[in-house]
């Protein structure tokens, strides 16, 4: 179906119910026939609770039944279902990132999405991966809903919510013995057990405790025979406990406290294609020498082509990986306990807070790019027989240490090495560790006549890093694991890359939005909110390589025994001549940085009610993404907020007869200014010299736009048959940016890499571009169908979701969007078919039986490509779920 067709369909459709379409709410959160007759959907998007319909905001809403059916586990899963919302799986599903509404988050910059639970913002984290910032594994078991609110939500929800939030609101504790038990099993070897117990102690106490445990083997399958059998993998356990303690007649005190421990083997990319000189973008260059060679690229692009041909010749699938890292483990623990204490003080105040402190811990050890290279017969010498010619990459590696006369120095061909292993470095330590503590007081109130309501508050943020983030990264050696230095060097320019660095941030607020209604049916709302960021990094990171004894300056490393020199990392700060050559003591390294910024965001909207059943809305509203630092690039360390200006307008409406539902649209514009984005950084030729190589870094170049539709139906006919369909169209483009620039050419970005060892820099976005992660058009259809069964046998329903997107670049970088027929930087538009089998009350018993399968059809398609072609001429993509299947049994009493 052409994109333009279900676009036409779906205004033809909204025009035919009348202009009655409405807000952005998508009525897809309308949950089913059975749970929707209960009443209306609850949201707290304004930080009250509010009738769904009522609330000027875009928002989809899922109940925890319809999170059930659809098999929502993970964040991964919550977007396949949620038009304006993808997520960035670079780096596994486990640390998935959301976007929503065109909004990406770069390595290393602030999310643009906030994610909550129960009200307070996930735990910070900035490792030297995408992790944190955002909710355990198993998060969302024992919900009463889920909601993601679209657009900047910069006033009441502070810290960086530019695209939106994502709102996990935890089922509370109430005064009735109640509970549930449901295990699910599948494919893959899928074991998870569920359930929550609810306990009223006595009239003013209430416990509810949950927990979970959740086992699938991986989907991408190692064939090299060294490390994990698979990746991509399940395996997480998860508890939580929920307190509600009534103090006084008109003092509620409700605390959580969750604990999730999620310990897979991390993800695998496949190699899908290698660069060669006939490539038609980024031919390979295979005379040394010459304009544009690089024997990196060289030497990977052959070894390359080597396993490729190997995967080939097993006929392997597109879920079959080699790599050659022993160890394939990632292991995510976060804790927090969360306190809000509401006051009722009167009529028409409540005061409300909420405090809540958390740590998460990452401990990672991986392929960075799924390989299992050895080096390639390229090159032939009279002395070493054949392989790979080393002064290919460094000219000095010749018999003669590079002067005339001398025999170039070979690795052997079919030697095995490594592109870049990550891994922690060493017991006890930990790839990212921070704790966050949060403070939040609220007053709620309104006028002795209810015109004026009002939300007025402060915030404060306190994150700080539990010891140092710490990772011993291989690159182009041979190593068991880089953490004990069990490696040998065959191609002679290995080294250990020994990061160590510790992030304290400081985010605070205070914010005020009241809604004034000037009627019953017109109201205008208007809020501020003032932040305060502040961000103090630290490092002290080095280079460290192994060496042979009587080497000048080399140590012991005490982890491994092994002999080694270092050199600090930062060259620029820490040179040689300035103590840059540590040995145990790496303090001569330590640089320090700090970030300030201060920004207000605000929100100005008029809201029109003709009657109950239909709201009409407009609003204006500023947000903000505070700066950040990265110190892989030296010298360009640290960049500049990111503002945006959104327009919106909206409808929602809902109806009853013959057929009843809701109807919403919403359509908006916005504007990003000073926007953060990645480039690709080359050094100088002096720094070159000195062994700094490339990198990527994070700078303010762009202003871009997008412009977007809405639009969702929640219809039943009559007892039994619904259809739940939503739609985002979303418009992306880069309207300037600045031009790739040479140091000290005049430009803006030349006069700012003076001072540091780069001597060029290329933003990875251009002009006229689209973001990346952003499909233009994307729709989910779900339709159930409840059997006209006798209440004594119980209720059988039967459900099919269908979600088509257009295809969508993720990668901005110079990366051919094809190779080898395959989507690398590009994702071709798919359509995927979920369908589930529901017998609720099976018999009239307690037990729920259900049957359920995610891509029915197996679809199989790229989800992120891994920029290596360009510096390594590799083409390695992560794939998404094969088909999933399974059976799941629940009994409950009590009424849950």
């Amino acid at each position: 179906m052409k994109f333009h067709m279900i676009k036409s369909g779906l205004l033809i459709g909204s025009a035919a119910i009348g202009a009655l379409s409405a807000t952005p709410v998508f009525a897809q959160a309308a949950q089913n026939a059975e749970d929707n007759a209960g009443g209306d959907i609850i949201v707290t998007a304004r930080r009250v609770e509010e009738r769904l319909q009522d609330v000027p905001i875009s928002i989809t809403v899922f109940s925890q039944q319809q999170l059930t059916q659809r098999n929502i586990a993970v964040a991964t899963d919550l977007a396949a279902y949620t038009p304006s919302l993808t997520v960035n799986q670079r780096f596994g599903p486990e640390k998935s990132v959301f976007n929503i509404r065109g909004y990406n988050q770069d390595l290393g910059t602030a999310p643009t999405v906030g994610v909550y639970f129960a009200e307070v913002v996930g735990v910070r984290a900035q490792g030297g991966t995408a992790s944190g910032n955002t909710v355990g594994a198993g998060s969302f078991t024992d919900l009463q809903n889920v909601q993601v609110l679209k657009g900047v939500q910069g006033t009441l929800f502070g810290r960086n919510t530019t695209g939106g939030a994502v709102l996990l609101t935890p089922k509370k504790p109430t005064n009735r013995l109640e509970g549930y038990l449901e295990g699910t099993y599948g494919n893959f070897d899928q074991m998870r057990v569920a359930g929550a117990l609810n306990i009223p102690v006595s009239e003013g106490l209430r416990i509810r405790l949950t927990g979970e445990r959740n086992k699938r083997d991986g989907f991408m399958v190692n064939r090299s025979g060294i490390g994990p059998t698979d990746y991509n993998d399940v395996n997480y356990a998860y508890g939580r406990v929920s307190i509600v303690a009534d103090l006084a007649p008109n003092l509620e005190n409700y605390t959580i406290a969750t604990y999730s421990n999620s310990f897979g083997h991390g993800y695998a990319t496949r190699i899908i294609g290698c660069a060669d000189p006939s490539s038609p973008q980024g031919p390979l260059n295979t005379t040394a020498g010459t304009a544009g060679y690089s024997g990196t690229r060289h030497l990977q692009a052959a070894s390359c082509a080597i396993q490729l041909a190997r995967q080939n010749a097993r006929g392997d699938s597109l879920y079959d990986v080699e790599t050659s890292s022993t160890v394939g483990s990632v292991r995510l623990k976060q804790w927090q306990v969360i306190n809000t204490t509401t006051w009722q003080a009167s009529d028409t105040l409540t005061v409300k807070n909420i405090m809540s402190y958390g740590q998460f811990r990452e401990n990672s050890s991986w392929d960075l790019g799924a390989s299992n290279f050895v080096v390639p017969n390229t090159d032939t010498s009279p002395i070493f027989g054949n392989g790979f010619a080393l002064n290919r990459i460094d000219p000095r590696l010749t018999t003669t240490g590079g002067a005339p006369g001398g025999f170039a120095l070979l690795a052997a061909a079919g030697a095995p090495y490594q592109r870049i292993i990550l891994d922690s470095a060493g017991p006890g330590t930990n790839t990212a560790a921070e704790s966050s503590f949060t403070e939040e007081l609220q007053l709620q109130g309104k006028s002795a006549d209810g015109k004026l309501t009002y939300v007025v508050g402060g915030y404060l943020e306190f994150a700080r890093p539990i010891g140092s983030n710490q990772q011993r990264t291989g690159a182009f050696l041979n190593c068991v694991r880089p953490q004990d230095l069990s490696c040998t060097n065959p191609l002679r320019i290995g080294s250990i890359a020994e990061s160590s660095t510790k992030m304290a941030f400081d985010n605070h607020g205070v914010f005020a939005q009241a809604t004034y209604n000037f009627t019953d049916k017109l109201a205008l709302t208007g809020g501020i909110r003032y932040t305060f960021d502040k961000i103090v990094g630290s490092a002290q990171s080095t280079s460290l390589s192994i060496v042979a004894a009587g080497t000048p300056r080399a140590f012991t490393d005490p982890v491994s025994g092994v002999l080694a020199t270092r050199t600090c990392v930062d060259s620029v700060r820490h040179s040689v001549a300035l103590g840059g050559l540590p040995g145990l003591d790496v303090s001569s390294c330590f640089t320090q940085i700090v970030k300030k910024s201060t920004a207000p965001t605000w929100l100005i909207g008029l809201d029109y009610k003709p009657n109950d059943d239909l709201l009409i809305y407009g609003k204006y509203s500023r947000g903000y993404r505070q700066g950040g630092i990265n110190f892989t690039t030296v010298g360009l360390e640290t960049w500049e907020p990111e503002k945006t200006d959104s327009f919106e307008v909206g409808a929602k409406a809902s109806f009853s007869g013959a057929v009843s539902g809701n109807v919403n649209i919403a359509a908006f514009y916005n504007k990003l200014s000073d926007q953060q984005v990645f480039a690709a950084l080359q050094p100088s030729l002096a720094s070159q010299a000195l062994g700094i190589r490339g990198s990527g870094g994070v700078i303010n170049v762009g202003k871009s736009r997008i412009i977007g539709f809405e639009a969702d139906a929640s219809l039943l006919f009559g007892e039994g048959f619904r259809i739940d369909a939503s739609y985002a169209h979303i418009d992306t483009k880069v309207i300037s940016v600045d031009a790739p620039a040479v140091v000290g050419d005049g430009s803006r970005l030349g006069t700012l890499m003076i001072g540091t060892p780069y001597g060029s820099v290329a933003p990875n976005v251009r002009a006229g571009s689209a973001f990346v992660n952003s499909p233009k058009d994307k729709l989910t259809v779900t339709g159930s169908y409840t059997l006209p069964l006798d209440e004594s046998l119980g209720r059988l329903s039967l459900g099919v979701t269908w979600v088509t997107q257009s295809g969508y670049v993720n990668d901005g970088g110079a990366v051919p969007q094809f190779v080898n027929g395959l989507g690398l930087s590009f994702t071709p538009s798919t359509n995927l078919v979920n369908a589930n089998i529901d017998w609720r009350g099976v018999g009239g018993s307690p037990i729920d039986l259900s049957l359920f399968v995610t891509n029915l059809t197996k679809e199989i398609y790229n989800v992120a490509s891994s920029s290596a072609w360009t510096g390594a001429g590799v083409a390695e993509v992560s794939y998404n779920q094969p088909r999933f299947f399974g059976v799941r049994v629940r009994y409950s009493f009590g009424g849950n």
